[in-house]
């Protein structure tokens, strides 16, 4: 059984600060510096701070783009159709009854991106992929074993230590 499997998914972390880092990689850097000095590592957390969504818009939506999206993903569905029919059919006659379920699964495929599209009225003309991402990242630590954690971070990595109002926290 893994560690993860053992943590409450949805707790709210508790612990000292022991460090802040501007990026999750440098975080993981110092939680790493401290398992190869045998720190016991299950009393840290990496909390993501200050969390915003962020929509990157990806490219504008034409009425070409959504059939031909929509085309596309029909045409994944009737493949993995026609290859499970095709194995249940005559000797023969399986690529009649794959390439039949390609072709239906590119017609229902533009019929239902188009009927999605058009019930937006035109109000998002645009795609785009969405993300959570946090301004800073904390390391906490139980309270019994955070000095030393402190201690060792400050020893090996840059700490910002900006983002704590008080220096010795």
């Amino acid at each position: 059984m893994s560690n993860s499997s053992r943590v409450p998914a949805r707790e709210v972390p508790t612990g000292w600060p022991v460090g802040s880092f501007k990026t999750y990689a440098e975080a993981q850097a110092a939680v790493d510096s401290l398992s190869d000095k045998e720190f016991p590592v299950e009393k840290l957390s990496i909390v993501g701070v200050d969390l915003m969504q962020v929509e990157k818009i990806t490219g504008r939506l034409t009425w070409g783009k959504v059939l031909g999206t929509g085309a596309l993903s029909g045409l994944w569905m009737g493949l993995f159709i026609g290859l499970i029919l095709s194995v249940f059919t005559e000797p023969g006659s399986g690529w009649v009854t794959f390439t039949t379920t390609l072709v239906i699964g590119a017609i229902f495929g533009v019929i239902f991106a188009a009927v999605a599209y058009a019930f937006t009225g035109g109000k998002r003309d645009f795609s785009s992929a969405t993300t959570i991402v946090a301004g800073r990242y904390d390391v906490l630590c139980e309270p019994d074993s955070a000095p030393q954690a402190r201690d060792l971070i400050a020893g090996q990595l840059p700490i910002d230590d900006t983002s704590h109002p008080n220096p010795d926290a």
